[in-house]
């Protein structure tokens, strides 16, 4: 932690190389001194070899150019300083996660090792090289240049978000109220802050919203408001979801009465009277400085819960999009449809 520290206050280019050099040099080193098979240890070599070579190019396109001219740079040092311990990271989940041994096995565990653990060890392996792949696809420069970029819209403490939805809008909602259910949508938009996320989270589907017509009409969530209206509390519309080829989403149907819907509408017209701001600081802290600043599990969540119908016990700073439909154990919610682009 002392030597995180040192590197973010004191470390320039230089430091940083060879901090990220010497990490996955010393990875390799080790991975090589084991008693895996060629195949294992070259996988793992070329992992930590493309992580190294991430790192550097980050370090120098996105990171060093800021110093001394932008306030994003301590920011986005923080970042750098993540991504220098993502190598640790794929060592843990490689041979930590799956529970295999690091170190040389001695002569009677080398001969009690069958073909059938070998072959699982090899799938493992592929399936973490894959894992690696895509993590390294979705912390592109690019994305992390973007998401970056969105940070000074952002507020972690005021609301900058008021009024954005129309009178027609809950004029829609309130003509919604013979449909005794609302929808939930677990959607994987493609945004660079989605890809960013599914990186950590591992999981598909990274956005979640709500919405009280079948047609989507008038689907609600938190989002950075697309560079149309301020982060927090916005309406959305399905050219929203669609920011890649293989985007898709899921809705769900769950039942509420009548009177539960209302209830929601009417919170949601009061946080448009409000204000809002999206949690960004939340996604880390799961913690919200005011009540309305919060990021789309955490603000979809708080609607079920005012409403009494929330389905599942869980903190809303705690509550991921998948959760709607990983813990809805006693089947509350109905699968609707599916959209894909």
């Amino acid at each position: 932690m002392a030597l995180l520290i040192l590197l973010y206050v004191f470390a320039k280019m230089p430091l940083m190389t060879l901090a990220s050099v010497g990490l996955a040099g010393g990875l390799i080193v080790r991975t090589w001194l084991t008693s895996s098979r060629r195949r294992v240890k070259l996988g793992l070599s070329a992992a930590y070899l493309g992580v190294m070579v991430f790192q550097l190019v980050f370090n120098a396109v996105v990171l060093f150019p800021m110093r001394g001219w932008t306030a994003l740079y301590y920011p986005t040092k923080l970042v750098a300083l993540a991504l220098l311990l993502l190598p640790l990271y794929v060592e843990r989940f490689v041979l930590v996660q799956h529970q295999d041994d690091f170190y040389m096995p001695s002569a009677a565990d080398a001969s009690a090792i069958s073909f059938a653990e070998l072959r699982r060890n090899r799938e493992r392996v592929r399936q973490s090289m894959q894992q690696m792949t895509k993590m390294t696809q979705s912390m592109s420069v690019k994305h992390l240049k973007t998401v970056l970029s969105d940070l000074p819209r952002h507020s972690a403490t005021r609301y900058i978000n008021r009024g954005t939805l129309t009178p027609a809008y809950f004029d829609d909602a309130t003509a919604t109220l013979a449909d005794e259910a609302v929808y939930l949508v677990v959607s994987n938009t493609g945004s660079p802050a989605s890809e960013i996320i599914s990186a950590f989270t591992q999981k598909q589907y990274n956005h979640v919203s709500l919405a009280f017509d079948h047609d989507l009409a008038t689907i609600i969530s938190y989002n950075g408001g697309d560079n149309v209206y301020p982060p927090g509390m916005n309406a959305e519309n399905l050219e929203f979801f669609h920011q890649k080829p293989d985007a898709s989403v899921l809705v769900y149907r769950l039942p509420v009465a009548r009177q539960q819907k209302q209830l929601m509408i009417d919170k949601i017209a009061e946080i448009n009277r409000e204000g809002s701001a999206y949690n960004m600081v939340g996604l880390v802290a799961k913690h919200s400085y005011r009540p309305n600043i919060m990021f789309c599990s955490q603000f979809v969540y708080t609607m079920l819960q005012l409403a009494g119908v929330a389905y599942f016990k869980k903190s809303p700073g705690e509550v991921r999009p998948t959760d709607f439909i990983e813990l809805d154990y006693y089947k509350k919610v109905q699968f609707d449809y599916e959209i894909t682009f």
